[in-house]
């Protein structure tokens, strides 16, 4: 199922369609709970026959109806599997000051996996924030509590309010989640098609999600095989031929609003030596200049920069001379990961003019999220600012021929689906090998202390290691069978259904219940969790 958020209609529908609003019946005692009430007595009506019917009926079904009714709001979702779902914003659903807002830093991903990973539906998450999206993707014990707890966190992280996240916020799952992440991954779902920056955030998100408890099987396992896509679909289509990313969309984009005769002598400045800032910097290079300024915090990054590119002047200024140096560009490159505006209307309006043969407008290229420059810069006349969204234009430009190489890597895509999905239904065999081995361990400890009682006080340590090892070993002979055909290996002939039956089969032979008791476990785990 996907939802993507288009307009406030869209959404309306789509918020419409989650409200529980059903009724629960139960045949043999004819009771139900009328459409929109709560579960409680006050909601049973019986419809019988007779009296004497109706007598016998309520004495014989008064227990297991109460039952019945406590249990059912609890069925409603230890009955539903857990779903990969992802909630987001991406310059396709939200602009850029919406998503400035939502936007988590890097160092910040940690925390929120956590604090995410407390919600009482939510097993799993990973956090994707870049320039052109802020996108949450977890594993949820129940689909609806899940978007519900994962939206309201991000209203109270953000200060946003719910009903503006809504207006902008999409939600996939399952498949689908799994498909986006594969197109996102793979710089389908970029800005510049087939930008090769998009592939290394996602792997970013693997390794900060290292040892981070709630970045566990199924999540990590989902973005290490979107980074296994990623690499496959520019290896086989050439997607990313050339130079695509939002940074040289970034210096075209300057290109494009300067007069042809001035590039030679525009006075570039760059403010962020991180990857963003390297990029801009080497496609500056590429393009003509000799001589760019370089703004950081630190000078250690620059000095690589230079090191690398040594035929071009690359001078480093600390971040107290920005503003000065500011006043000697005519293009400003923004790329740091600061949360506060770098320059405010004040700072700007106090800057000398540039030359009339640049075109006597300062050029503001802001590629950071949030934005390192105010909105209120806009509203001086002596300059022009642009931000990530406005790279469209620049974009439109080439799109035709990476849209070619795009439908080649949805072939790609779609095969790989399939083998994400078989390793993930792969999983459902856990929980039945560890209650498997479980159960013969609880025969084997009790049989083991029968032996053990019946023999008295006279036997040694030796001759109780000597049991126990036996005892070990027979339960492990046992299960080994059993356990290989419950696992999906590569160099098997097996197929996944046929794994799946012998689950089912070792289920009902050992009366195993992992279906509907091991989500209901998780969940009665999460409330007490949560509970002071």
């Amino acid at each position: 199922m996907a939802v993507a958020s288009g307009s406030a209609a869209s959404f309306a529908a789509f918020k419409s369609g989650l409200r529980c609003n059903a009724s629960v019946s139960y045949p043999p005692g004819r009771i139900s709970v009328r459409p929109g009430k709560t579960a409680g007595l006050g909601a049973v009506r019986c419809s019988v026959g007779s009296d004497d019917l109706a007598k016998a009926e309520l004495r014989a079904s008064s227990v297991s109806a109460l039952e019945l009714l406590k249990t059912s709001a609890a069925d409603r979702y230890t009955k539903e599997r857990s779903s990969i779902i992802v909630i987001g914003l991406n310059f396709h659903t939200a602009p850029v000051e919406v998503r400035e807002k939502l936007a988590i830093p890097e160092a910040n991903w940690p925390q929120a996996i956590v604090e995410l990973c407390a919600l009482n539906h939510i097993e799993e998450a990973a956090v994707l924030s870049t320039c052109n999206r802020m996108e949450i993707y977890v594993v949820a014990l129940s689909q609806h509590r899940g978007v519900k707890e994962v939206t309201e966190w991000m209203s109270k992280t953000s200060g946003v309010s719910v009903s503006e996240i809504c207006q902008h916020r999409f939600t996939l799952y399952n498949e689908d989640a799994t498909r986006h992440l594969f197109e996102v991954s793979s710089g389908l779902d970029s800005l510049v098609l087939g930008e090769g920056q998009i592939l290394a955030q996602v792997r970013q998100v693997v390794k900060t999600g290292q040892g981070v408890p709630g970045f566990d099987r199924k999540i990590s396992g989902l973005f290490k095989h979107a980074i296994t896509v990623g690499k496959r679909v520019r290896t086989e289509t050439n997607i990313s031929a050339g130079s695509v990313s939002v940074s040289s969309a970034a210096v075209e984009l300057a290109l494009l609003k300067l007069a042809e005769s001035s590039y030679a002598t525009v006075r570039p400045l760059v403010i962020g030596a991180g990857k963003m800032g390297k990029l801009v910097i080497k496609h500056l290079v590429a393009k003509g200049s000799t001589k760019i300024v370089v703004v950081n915090r630190s000078e250690e990054r620059v000095a690589a920069i230079r090191k690398e590119l040594k035929d071009v002047e690359i001078i480093y200024k600390p971040l107290s001379e920005m503003l000065a140096c500011t006043a000697e560009a005519d293009v400003v490159f923004t790329s740091t990961a600061s949360e506060n505006s770098l320059f405010l209307k004040e700072h700007v309006e106090a800057l000398p003019p540039v030359s009339q043969e640049i075109g006597g407008l300062r050029l503001f290229i802001d590629i950071s999220v949030p934005r390192n420059v105010g909105p209120c810069v806009s509203d001086l006349e002596t300059v022009r600012v642009y931000n990530v969204d406005d790279l469209k234009e620049v974009v439109a430009a080439n799109k035709e021929d990476r849209l070619r190489k795009a439908m080649e890597a949805q072939g790609i895509i779609a095969e790989e689906l399939k083998q994400f999905k078989s390793w993930k239904d792969s999983l459902e065999t856990v929980p039945t090998i560890k209650k498997l081995r479980a159960y013969a361990e609880r025969i084997r400890a009790s049989e083991l202390d029968k032996c053990l009682s019946k023999m008295g006080d006279g036997i040694s340590k030796k001759q109780k290691a000597a049991l126990y090892d036996l005892s070990m070993g027979i339960v492990n002979k046992l299960l080994h069978g059993p356990i290989q055909h419950l696992r999906c290996n590569e160099n098997e002939n097996r197929t996944l259904n046929e794994t799946l039956e012998n689950m089912h089969a070792l289920n009902r032979i050992f009366d195993l219940e992992t279906d509907t008791s091991l989500l209901e476990e998780k969940i009665r785990a999460k409330v007490k969790q949560s509970q002071p």
